[in-house]
């Protein structure tokens, strides 16, 4: 159980731009960068697990990018192998169930800027708070997602801006999901030009780690958390440290 604090006279905030919110986040992601490392092993050891139960190896479709000739990637068969289907139907479920350890990053992200003592178990937050409400938040943005993806890729760019304070409205404000779209939907939409770069170029940072092979995405995918941190700090104040009970 956890209840929250008075505002900790500690950290930073950084201002409205894109510039600033991706520097305050690189700052912090710098020192809780082991813990982020943490996150994502269990993720790799979950969907492991995954991958032996529904015998469908999805890193081993990356190497397919090599036969391809001429740029032609209509050749390429990477969702249609055996097992695809199943192993994508599954792996929905089970990020939705990892979700809470996005939220666990952002209350840890919280603690080392307000230079509180960070725990291991702190990255596990989101199962003992507001828990319901994460995964119902995260099915929500998963389907949405999933429809602006399935529109050639590029809506996706362009919606996944509106639900960067998402996660840590639901962990600082103890909201319910519906209002926490709600919010991020309208600061976003207010605000839509910094939300848009600080939402690609965290993407963008996210993901760079993919190019060493495909494995360096481990310890650079976790940053985009940090950068939903920056934001609402940006723009609705550095949050009231949370006291586990």
């Amino acid at each position: 159980m956890s209840e929250f604090d008075e505002f900790d006279q500690q950290g930073s905030v950084p201002e409205r731009n894109t510039g600033s919110i991706i520097s305050h986040a690189f700052e912090i992601y710098k020192g809780i960068f082991l813990y982020a490392i943490a996150a994502m092993i269990v993720y790799v050891i979950g969907d492991f697990v995954l991958q032996s139960v529904t015998g469908y190896n999805s890193w081993q479709g990356f190497s397919g990018f090599r036969d391809i000739e001429d740029g032609d990637f209509s050749q390429y068969n990477y969702l249609t192998r055996p097992g695809a289907s199943l192993y994508y139907s599954v792996s929905s479920v089970f990020g939705i169930l990892f979700s809470p350890i996005y939220v666990g990053l952002i209350y840890i992200a919280n603690k080392f800027n307000t230079k509180n003592a960070i725990e291991f178990s702190d990255l596990f937050i989101g199962y003992r708070q507001n828990l319901g409400n994460i995964l119902l938040y995260c099915l929500c943005t998963t389907i949405i997602f999933g429809i602006s993806a399935a529109l050639c890729g590029i809506p996706f760019l362009f919606v996944y801006p509106l639900f960067l304070l998402g996660y840590p409205i639901l962990l600082f404000e103890n909201a319910n999901a519906i209002d926490a779209i709600s919010k991020t939907f309208n600061i976003a939409k207010e605000n839509y030009g910094t939300f848009l770069g600080a939402g690609l170029l965290g993407g963008l940072i996210s993901i760079s780690g993919i190019v060493l092979c495909c494995i360096g995405i481990i310890a650079t995918f976790p940053f985009i958390m940090i950068v939903m941190y920056s934001t609402y700090c940006a723009h609705l104040g550095k949050p009231r440290q949370i006291i586990n009970n």
